[in-house]
């Protein structure tokens, strides 16, 4: 009895031993809560997962595409950014991975993520000639400036956003202002988003920059525009992602991968944890079911993130060990 109630003690005091072992080489981890609801609901998702299942010291910190990813490289900070857009910045993003600053764990978004120039659906319906950005050029008339009614107006993302660079180009490499459109600076995401509504309500016309997934495309809906030509890697990554190339020209906006990006520092001690970030995915149609129950209920990224973990356990209990996410149950 006694030798059987040694070895119980034995082995509870492992466990604890590992327990501690575990959030030990976790530690403090930062995480990039991006200022959009996709990536703030994940970002809060992972939060979650790491302390509650590994028992880091998770916190998450304000991040957007290019500081974040700029940051990670050359601070060190953020320790992970989980939904990095990372064909935005294909110079930055490979130099870190080069330099062996940058680990990239798990395609975040399984198949892929679309961003682009959208139009309402109603304009489409109405005008079935426009097609593409060329199209809608052409036609200033449809698409007002609220503030010069003479002119057309592309909307595009806020400062930060890889898109607004992307954006922008696009807008020097089909003529926009010579077709005497204005490219109009929304100021934030919920600029961008207030413009698509606003012209809803209204009835009117609108184009610029949006993506999927997002819970708003799934309640207004749009069309992307085609771009008229085929896509030419080369040049992307040569001009159209980078803000100060004089010279754009015309090219498809590809697909974009979306995988988490880690620093090496925190890839080296994470332990178990890099196992959950090399395996965490999810597909577009749950992004975007998720996203829209966020918006219906007005809930915040880490409000989205407990539903999601209370309402889809087939999902992500595949992306853990069993011990971890009982633990994380046990925490929701």
């Amino acid at each position: 009895m006694n030798k059987l109630l040694a070895t119980t003690c034995l082995a509870a005091g492992l466990l604890g031993l590992a327990g501690t072992a575990s959030a030990a080489e976790c530690g403090d981890v930062t995480i990039a809560n991006m200022n959009w609801q996709s990536a703030e609901v994940l970002a809060s998702v992972d939060k979650i997962i790491l302390a509650e299942g590994y028992g880091c010291n998770a916190e998450l910190v304000v991040g957007d595409t290019v500081p974040t990813i700029t940051s990670m490289i050359e601070k060190g900070q953020p320790d992970i950014a989980p939904e990095g857009w990372v064909d935005l910045l294909p110079d930055v993003v490979n130099r870190g991975l080069e330099e062996g600053k940058l680990v990239g764990a798990a395609v975040a978004l399984s198949d892929g993520a679309v961003q682009g120039w959208w139009v309402p659906k109603y304009v489409v319906d109405a005008n079935p000639d426009i097609k593409t950005i060329d199209d809608v050029l052409k036609h200033k008339e449809l698409f007002p400036d609220p503030e010069d009614a003479s002119k057309g107006a592309v909307f595009n993302g806020p400062q930060g956003w890889g898109g607004t660079v992307v954006t922008t180009q696009l807008y020097k490499a089909y003529g926009g202002e010579t077709a005497g459109f204005t490219l109009v600076d929304t100021g934030s995401a919920a600029g961008l988003d207030g413009s698509i509504a606003k012209a809803y309500e209204r009835k009117q016309g609108w184009v610029g920059y949006y993506w999927a997934p997002t819970a708003l495309l799934g309640k207004y809906e749009m069309v992307k525009l085609g771009h008229g030509v085929e896509a030419d890697a080369a040049e992307w990554k040569r001009c159209n992602t980078v803000a100060d190339c004089p010279d754009p020209k015309k090219n498809d906006w590809p697909k974009d991968k979306v995988q988490t990006l880690v620093t090496k520092t925190f890839a080296d001690r994470a332990g178990p944890a890099m196992d959950y970030l090399n395996k965490r995915a999810w597909t577009n149609d749950t992004v975007n079911k998720l996203m829209a129950w966020m918006t219906d209920n007005q809930a915040s990224g880490e409000e989205g993130a407990k539903h999601f973990l209370q309402e889809n356990p087939d999902i992500w209990t595949t992306w853990v060990s069993p011990d971890v996410a009982e633990k994380v149950k046990a925490a929701l």
